[in-house]
């Protein structure tokens, strides 16, 4: 890392889980000498998340590599047009444009069986149990994914139909990180996104979990896009 680096990171995760999935990027960037911090997304809308992401941002000291998972991507392109966004990195993410919702990216592209959700009565998702680590960690070992599966953050299922007003990698460098077992999102959806959006992609092994299992991958691409965007 030079004097001329950008140092400041923001991890945002996704849907059905909180922050402590990133403890692995966490511990490997903050060891080469980033400043990490971790959004708690409180899934309850698309607008509370966004808030919640600019809060964080609002309180770096500098330029910032701003880095989502899965439905956390939609928040970086909605909240990445903060001032302080250096460059985005998706990993196994949504990247959706300017006016479209999540839920639109699914369209025309492969179903994923094994990623079930039960919706409750309010609307809110799980995702179901018996098939949590097929569908969200496969790569994960039996009593990981047992305890990410029992302390999973349920969803408003709302939020997928909700539209990003402005899309910051439109203006802004990003990455993207897919992952090659991805049981959540048909990686041809992924490349699709990340190809429309320009972005650089690292294809990695690895559920759609990655950014848990595969740590230390996603930490370099992270690391690689903050010296890029400088």
């Amino acid at each position: 890392m030079t004097t001329t680096d950008i140092t400041n990171v923001v991890l945002v995760h996704g849907a059905f889980a909180d922050g402590s999935g990133w403890r692995g990027v966490y511990d490997d960037l903050t060891a080469r000498g980033f400043r990490v911090t971790v959004v708690q997304n409180p899934l309850t809308s698309f607008a509370d998340d966004v808030a919640a992401t600019r809060r964080v941002l609002d309180r770096q000291d500098g330029p910032t590599i701003l880095v989502g998972h899965s439905w956390g991507g939609t928040v970086i392109t909605e909240a990445g047009t903060h001032d302080k966004v250096a460059g985005l990195v998706y990993v196994a993410a949504l990247i959706p444009d300017s006016g479209e919702t999540s839920g639109q990216q699914y369209e025309g592209f492969a179903p994923t069986p094994e990623f079930v959700i039960d919706i409750d009565d309010a609307g809110f998702g799980f995702l179901n149990l018996e098939k949590f680590a097929i569908g969200f960690a496969a790569d994960m070992s039996e009593a990981d994914a047992a305890f990410l599966r029992d302390s999973q953050v349920p969803v408003n299922m709302a939020v997928f139909g909700e539209p990003v007003t402005t899309a910051a990698w439109r203006e802004k460098p990003s990455w993207a990180v897919i992952a090659t077992e991805d049981n959540a999102f048909d990686p041809a959806m992924l490349r699709h996104m990340a190809e429309r959006s320009g972005s650089p992609i690292t294809t990695v092994p690895g559920s759609h979990a990655v950014y848990a299992t595969q740590a230390a991958a996603v930490a370099d691409v992270i690391a690689a896009a903050a010296s890029s965007a400088r």
